[in-house]
């Protein structure tokens, strides 16, 4: 005779963890939503059979109990980036331990860029955007309004939008007095273009940063000894063996990130230079593999400003006030480039 079908484990409900509790489903659901109204103890013990149970809640029933989609979307150019990970991840701290899901839009094109501001939050219906390094535009920035969403922008700019973003004019400071400080007179840049397609702005503020450190030292910039392309490794590195290969070149390199400083490593190791005793380098932003390649970098708080980034959306969506807590500051991590 065949053998009955064994019985399929049932995964628990909000009922189940009602019964256990000993509550009502009304107060397990104020509990899964945060809602403020349940006492401490009744909080811990429907808590506590959620945890015995495994209960696990439905993302659509609790979508449809709060009228929203629960998820955030992120726009962030070439997400796979390091910088941007670093973001990310923060992000993801904060917003998947209040329940959220994540929608990403990666940009890696123009049209990419136009889509993204015009269309993915109203296709992907979403609670809230967040916006990293991509400053939205007149026509952008009319667009989000018209979808009336609550948007945040991380490593960009605009007046009209909560924003969080440290002082790249500042940075660029830093990175030039840390040159000065070791005898560096004729000291060049890699960076990103000005006027490109995606408006980075942050490669920009912090050449002038660099300018106006160098002023201060005495030292009159040289224009000569700037160069400017797309913003990876390998146009970093074409631009870094020109500027190398020049008859006179400088002692010390400032490349606005990191990823950028490590062509000009490269290019400075197939023009057999000793590095720093023939050329310093130093980076911006402190990825992880800064450290392993001994990148003298400018430090910025990457997954700092993601979490913040998503307190301040979570706030806008929920209605909150998240916690005014300050940016760790800016620092030069001085290791064996320079």
């Amino acid at each position: 005779m065949d053998e009955p079908a064994p019985a399929r484990h049932r995964p628990p409900t909000i009922r189940d963890v009602a019964r256990h509790a000993g509550v009502s489903v009304a107060t397990v659901s104020r509990v899964l939503n945060d809602v403020p109204v349940v006492r401490t103890e009744m909080r811990e013990r429907v808590r506590a059979a959620i945890g015995e149970l495994g209960y696990r809640p439905s993302s659509t029933a609790r979508s449809l109990s709060l009228g929203a989609s629960q998820a955030v979307g992120v726009v962030a150019p070439f997400f796979t980036s390091p910088s941007v990970v670093e973001r990310l991840r923060g992000v993801v701290e904060r917003v998947g331990a209040r329940g959220y899901d994540l929608v990403l839009y990666d940009v890696e094109t123009p049209a990419q860029r136009v889509d993204a501001f015009r269309d993915f939050a109203r296709r992907a219906r979403v609670d809230g955007l967040l916006v990293i390094s991509l400053a939205p535009r007149a026509e952008e920035f009319a667009a989000l309004r018209r979808q009336n969403l609550p948007v945040v922008l991380v490593d960009a700019q605009h007046g009209d939008v909560a924003h969080v973003a440290i002082d790249d004019v500042r940075g660029g400071e830093l990175a030039a007095e840390h040159l000065v400080a070791r005898g560096h007179r004729r000291i060049g840049f890699v960076g990103d273009v000005a006027a490109n397609a995606f408006g980075f702005t942050s490669s920009e503020r912090r050449r002038r940063g660099l300018r106006v450190a160098l002023e201060r030292a005495g030292i009159v910039p040289d224009t000569e000894l700037e160069r400017f392309g797309r913003h990876d490794r390998a146009h970093a590195r074409a631009l870094a063996a020109d500027l190398l290969g020049r008859p006179d070149p400088p002692t010390a390199v400032f490349a606005a990130s990191d990823t950028q400083a490590i062509g000009v490593l490269e290019a400075a190791k197939a023009l057999r230079l000793r590095v720093p005793e023939d050329v310093a380098v130093i980076g911006f932003d402190d990825i992880e593999v800064a450290s392993l390649l001994e990148l003298t970098t400018v430090r910025q708080p990457l997954r700092q400003s993601g979490v913040r980034g998503a307190e301040l959306l979570l706030g806008a969506i929920e209605g909150g006030s998240p916690p005014a807590a300050p940016l760790e500051p800016l620092a030069v991590v001085a290791r064996g480039t320079t």
